[in-house]
């Protein structure tokens, strides 16, 4: 379980394909201080397991399934993914509940400064629709963010420059694709509420 508070952007080491997906390197500060292999680390925002760690660095094996729905398929050397410990059970819990399981990819619409802030239009896949309410919670790369627009095709996300500042979104720009993750709350809810 995680928060989508992101603790720092780590650098891609690289991508090296594997007989079942992907083995994920990469470079990191904060978040290597007190994980070891067996850990779920967030990348992207997608809960991933340390399978090797060494000094600044961390692998992670990737299987068909998350190369197939997240973004990090695109992941190359010198790249940035955001990434978050597991949530600490005495931690404050600053954003919402995010539980590391990317429901999509996202195109992004466009992506643009307004004044001090910057304006993030992502597309909204039919499929996923029902799960998104305006000024509702959604995961962006792992980023917990509210939805300031709600249109037919696509979710309008303001940024602070904060978020810019410590997130790699200061590296997307439109045509990128983001990893999204919608509000396991409202999962639960259609679930409980179809068998009634």
């Amino acid at each position: 379980m995680f928060t989508g508070i992101v603790e720092e952007t780590g650098e891609v080491v690289g991508l090296t394909a594997s007989e079942n997906g992907a083995r994920l390197e990469l470079k990191a500060r904060v978040v290597t201080q007190d994980v070891g292999i067996g850990d779920s680390v967030a990348v992207n925002g997608c809960c991933l397991t340390i399978t090797s760690r060494e000094g600044g660095g961390l692998a992670f094996d990737l299987l068909n399934e998350t190369l197939e729905r997240t973004n990090l398929k695109h992941a190359r050397a010198g790249g940035l993914v955001n990434l978050e410990r597991a949530l600490a059970v005495n931690a404050r819990l600053g954003g919402h509940f995010v539980q590391g399981h990317i429901d999509c990819t996202s195109e992004v619409l466009s992506f643009e400064r307004k004044g001090a802030d910057y304006r993030l239009e992502a597309a909204l896949p039919a499929e996923f629709a029902r799960y998104v309410a305006y000024k509702g919670s959604i995961a962006v790369n792992g980023i917990s963010l509210t939805v300031a627009e709600l249109k037919e095709k696509s979710i309008v996300i303001w940024i602070i420059p904060h978020t810019m500042e410590v997130t790699n979104l200061r590296a997307i720009k439109a045509g990128d694709q983001v990893n999204l993750e919608f509000d396991m709350l409202a999962k639960y809810v259609e679930r409980i509420l179809a068998r009634v």
